[in-house]
């Protein structure tokens, strides 16, 4: 296959049966509990008006992990006070830039190359996305 045609291949629910292993996957089996908290958090920080919670998503592509989104229909209104963006997103790309700043914010602290692979696999596949522009406007 192609780098192309790798490039352009949605992302795909992880089966209820493996959502066990989607976590330590993504993070590491040491930092998963860190990582989850940390996704929930930084969606918390950024739509503090529209997210309280509730259940999530885990996504993911060829097999890889990518990232988790919550579970809603709405569109959410993000602020981030560091970089000045304002904006409203799906659920899933809302999802998309929590777990980016989770995996940024996380390699900082922690010296795992599975974080950075795991960033730079999500930061590639968000290129392809219907929402890119807003995502990257978001991390910037």
């Amino acid at each position: 296959m192609t780098q192309a045609a790798t490039a352009l291949k949605p992302a795909t629910l992880v089966p209820e049966a493996r959502r066990v292993e989607f976590l330590p996957a993504l993070f590491s089996p040491a930092l998963m509990l860190i990582g989850e908290r940390a996704i929930y958090q930084f969606m918390s920080w950024l739509a503090p008006d529209d997210y309280t919670g509730g259940l999530w998503h885990f996504h993911e592509r060829g097999g890889q992990p990518l990232f988790l989104s919550p579970d809603s229909d709405k569109r959410l209104r993000i602020a981030c006070e560091t970089n000045g963006y304002m904006g409203e997103v799906s659920a899933e790309a809302a999802g998309i830039i929590a777990t980016l700043f989770a995996l940024s914010h996380l390699s900082f602290r922690h010296e795992a190359d599975q974080l950075s692979e795991a960033y730079m696999r999500l930061y590639e596949f968000t290129g392809d996305h219907p929402e890119a522009g807003e995502i990257f406007k978001a991390i910037d």
